[in-house]
């Protein structure tokens, strides 16, 4: 959990759809976890007579006209905003370069150190803000580079392309953790009988290899891989020789920042997890780095 994600891909491929289900593989919130959100809930006048304890995780899911105060806190009341009610849950950003890029860059701080202060003329308050970002976009201006559809093909200039995705800075793309291009499906996949694993299992998996993390840090300040510090990851995150050699190549060959090379070792530690690997192998880390593929142009 708490890793930050971003869907590309054309229009009607299930970009909106795979977010908002994505709630339903995460494990249940804990006692604490629930407390912190009721809280929140609570001073933010979101809790009614019925609703007096919050067991579920927040799904967040702003327009993208929303204001910056709106999504970070702020008024003269200095109101939680949007990443705090998506704290313990997730916050998801449909469209992401339709929202304004001063509203976008303001997320940068929040993503980093998972909370967010606010200060104004009234006061200063600190507000919790960790939760999982999922970002959805398409490719392109017309919606369909990299389309695989057979009537749909792209019309925009490389010129186009670059000033659509002017809105995502470059410190703003490094934080994220996962790009993931999602294609439609064509008819015989949508029509076909057999169904894909279902949420109850995934969640299953999930839960298990929250339950290796959870032993993994029972003894420290944190919850998970993707709270890590350099600390943490050089005790959890030890690669053989041949995994060493595998990320030094990528990070010689695309120009890793510092960032991106530990987000990929936590990363690689995670999917470990999920495959039951004590260590890190060199499919984990394969994986991993094909996480940071974006637009299916270089790594970033």
């Amino acid at each position: 959990m708490y890793y930050k994600i971003l869907l590309f891909g054309p229009p009607g491929s299930g970009k909106t759809m795979l977010a908002s289900r994505f709630p339903t593989i995460l494990p249940q919130l804990t006692y604490e976890e629930s407390l912190e959100v009721t809280k929140i809930y609570s001073v933010s006048g979101y809790l009614d007579e019925e609703t007096s304890f919050i067991n579920l995780r927040p799904f967040r899911n702003p327009h993208y006209t929303i204001s910056k105060a709106a999504l970070i806190g702020g008024g003269n009341d200095l109101r939680a905003g949007e990443i705090t009610l998506a704290h313990n849950g997730v916050l998801f950003l449909d469209e992401i370069l339709e929202f304004k890029k001063n509203v976008l860059e303001v997320l940068r701080q929040p993503l980093e150190e998972h909370i967010v202060k606010i200060a104004r003329a009234s006061g200063t308050v600190t507000y919790p803000a960790n939760f999982t970002l999922i970002a959805a976009m398409n490719p392109c201006p017309c919606g369909y580079f990299l389309s695989n559809s057979p009537t749909k093909s792209c019309n925009c200039t490389e010129f186009e392309r670059r000033k659509y995705m002017d809105k995502l800075s470059g410190p703003m793309l490094d934080r994220i953790d996962i790009y993931s291009f999602v294609q439609g499906l064509d008819y015989r996949e949508i029509n076909k009988s057999t169904s894909g694993e279902n949420s109850r299992d995934i969640r299953k998996r999930v839960e298990m290899a929250r339950n290796i993390q959870y032993k993994r840090f029972e003894n420290s300040n944190i919850k998970c891989n993707a709270q890590m510090n350099k600390k943490y990851i050089n005790q959890y995150c030890v690669l053989d020789e041949e995994c060493k050699k595998i990320l030094q190549k990528t990070h010689d060959a695309y120009g890793l920042s510092t960032r991106a090379y530990y987000k990929i070792l936590k990363l690689a530690r995670t999917i470990a997890d999920l495959n039951k690997n004590e260590n890190i192998y060199k499919s984990d880390i394969i994986e991993a780095i094909q996480y940071r593929k974006f637009l299916n142009k270089n790594i970033i």
